[in-house]
């Protein structure tokens, strides 16, 4: 019977000896208090896209268009051959011409050794002065003639060259201008080249908030739902007399993000008002289910509270949220290892902050 008890005793000790071990231990946090201030309050601009270079692609020769290496929509690298012109012609004249440079090259490897042979025998007094005139004659007609023949040939390669129509940047062709067998002429239009990943953003805005903006100035835009990093680079000082509104104009690398030409963006800058706002260190936001949250701590335990993001302000983020209070302590480090209503151990002491 004895026997009996003991066992039991053991079983049930074994028993909450593994619970006590299963049970989730306290996450360590940091957390700083939630407190009322005043900020300055966003206003939100659209701008509209645009691709930062886009060019008109032409022929630089006349002829019949052999080879079309391209379709709208493609993406093309630069000095990709887009058009081929036919040069069969062009081909045989120089062919001719090389001819021609290796015939005055030769002429002017004899003439020279004439000319050398010539003047050693007019040193000596071996020949008369006109048969050294002569070969002297000859010799500088047979450079000439090589000098001439050499431009003729470079003249043509040039020319071969523009019978190749190439891209002059990387990009996407968004227009095609020619068929194949059609004759173009200098200066025909080819094709619309656009570099997708260098754009432009242009915003108008009053004459109020240009003044805060610096040129080089790195600032966030929401062009289709991403946020992308974008510099200002000019605030053009023309505006529109009727709205008082500036263009501003931004610059960005958007490397493999697809964005069409004339897409909107959205921009956001503090107004010149102030409001008051409840504002938290901007590390207590983080994303959780696709919306922002923060974790407030309730009786030890961390209590999610979905917010919105009204401003930043440099290492703060003015906040909205149901439940958010002032002096509320918020978790600002360790959040991403918490989970709602999970018991957490504060390591700092932020009430008094």
């Amino acid at each position: 019977m004895i026997k009996k008890i003991s066992l039991v005793f053991v079983a049930t000790f074994l028993i909450f000896s593994n619970l006590n071990a299963a049970a989730p231990q306290a996450a360590l946090v940091e957390t700083d208090v939630l407190k009322k201030r005043e900020i300055n309050d966003l206003q939100e601009f659209i701008g509209t896209v645009n691709f930062d270079k886009k060019s008109t692609i032409a022929s630089q020769s006349s002829g019949i268009a052999k080879n079309i290496n391209f379709e709208v929509g493609q993406k093309v690298k630069k000095d990709e051959v887009l058009v081929q012109i036919d040069s069969d012609i062009l081909d045989a004249q120089i062919k001719a011409s090389k001819s021609a440079v290796n015939m005055y090259s030769v002429q002017l490897k004899n003439t020279k050794k004439n000319f050398e042979r010539y003047a050693a025998l007019l040193e000596k007094k071996s020949i008369a002065q006109k048969v050294f005139d002569d070969s002297k004659l000859e010799y500088d007609v047979a450079n000439e003639n090589l000098i001439s023949a050499n431009a003729k040939l470079n003249e043509l390669i040039i020319q071969k060259s523009k019978k190749e129509i190439k891209a002059p940047f990387s990009g996407v062709i968004v227009e095609k201008n020619i068929n194949t067998n059609e004759w173009l002429n200098q200066g025909s239009a080819v094709a619309t080249i656009v570099n997708i990943q260098e754009i432009e953003i242009i915003f108008n805005l009053p004459i109020s908030f240009i003044g805060g903006l610096k040129a080089g100035d790195i600032y966030d835009i929401d062009i289709s739902g991403e946020i992308i990093k974008a510099k200002l680079y000019a605030a053009i000082p023309s505006g529109d007399k009727l709205t008082r509104t500036f263009p501003v104009r931004f610059k960005a690398d958007i490397k493999d993000m697809f964005i069409f030409d004339g897409a909107g963006a959205k921009i956001n800058f503090a107004k010149e008002s102030k409001s008051e706002a409840l504002v938290i260190n901007r590390d207590a936001v983080i994303k959780r289910f696709n919306m922002d949250v923060v974790f407030a701590i309730v009786d030890n335990k961390a209590v999610m509270i979905p917010v919105h993001v009204t401003t930043y302000s440099g290492m703060n983020a003015a906040i909205t949220g149901q439940g958010l209070a002032d002096g509320m302590q918020i978790v600002t480090k360790g959040n991403e290892r918490v989970f709602p209503d999970m018991d957490v151990k504060v390591l700092n002491n932020s009430e008094n902050k």
